[in-house]
């Protein structure tokens, strides 16, 4: 009879504590994985972001990449959810290339194109025939000429994304030497100058000393603002947004300018229509 009881009694605990304890999980979100893929030079940024989201229910996981030819395939095979690497105009770009639906969920930075050159202090400096890396896809080897061309040293026929042979003037006779975009920091060492993205100039510590010349922030840079990117399917995930949220916070901006000193500026709240 008295174990009888005790049975009784534990079921009857049980009973009690349950509906109480599904009442509790109703309310709280039990957290979701999402895995998002960025280049190795982000981390800093990133790994802050993934502490504040996880208080709201997202165990944020970091994928690094190397070069900007595998974290679009990586989310269109869905070894990825949510991608932090490119520009509007190089998705647009990709998707077209690839025939893939990748939207933009979120801005993130504007990383200002530059010029870089450890064999001259200027751009009256360089000799006729001097040589430009500039990365070899076809989104930024048109922007790096559109930088060029801004900087006065070539003219082009106006095309969305222009090729060498779409130079109408070159007056320096400038030598265009077209480099996968990793590559193009330390081509510093054999080319009189090099165009280098922000991501690439701040892994390889660029001095500022060095730039010739900067991308100015104006409405022609809104298709080089950078984007967390989904799959068009995946677009109004909560879970997504909720990074996307973590990541355009005051907090954010406070470690860019820590990390970058101006060299990657918050792109969600500025007005580039100026």
């Amino acid at each position: 009879m008295k174990k009888n009881y005790k049975k009784l009694l534990l079921a009857f605990t049980f009973l009690l504590v349950l509906p109480l304890t599904l009442l509790a999980s109703c309310g709280k979100d039990s957290g979701h994985t999402v895995k998002i893929g960025i280049m190795g030079g982000d981390t800093r940024v990133w790994k802050a972001v993934q502490q504040r989201v996880k208080k709201e229910g997202v165990d944020l996981q970091l994928v690094q990449f190397t070069d900007y030819s595998q974290p679009n395939n990586a989310l269109t095979n869905k070894e990825v959810d949510i991608n932090a690497f490119q520009n509007y105009a190089f998705q647009d770009n990709w998707n077209k290339a690839h025939h893939t639906k990748i939207v933009a969920i979120g801005k993130t930075i504007f990383s200002p194109l530059t010029l870089y050159s450890k064999k001259v202090s200027s751009l009256k400096d360089l000799k006729d025939g001097a040589s430009v890396a500039v990365a070899n896809d076809v989104t930024n080897e048109a922007r790096g000429l559109k930088l060029l061309a801004s900087a006065g040293l070539i003219k082009l026929k106006n095309t969305a994304l222009p090729t060498p042979s779409d130079i109408t003037e070159n007056k320096k006779h400038l030598k265009i030497v077209p480099l996968d975009a990793a590559q193009t920091p330390r081509a510093l060492s054999d080319e009189d100058v090099a165009v280098v993205n922000g991501n690439f100039a701040l892994d390889s510590n660029l001095s500022s000393k060095d730039i010739l010349f900067k991308e100015p922030t104006n409405k022609a840079s809104i298709p080089y603002i950078n984007i967390i990117s989904a799959n068009k399917s995946d677009a109004n995930n909560k879970y997504y947004k909720k990074v996307v949220k973590a990541y355009q916070t005051q907090a954010t901006k406070d470690l860019l300018k820590k990390l970058y000193k101006g060299e990657n500026i918050p792109a969600w709240d500025i007005n580039f229509n100026k």
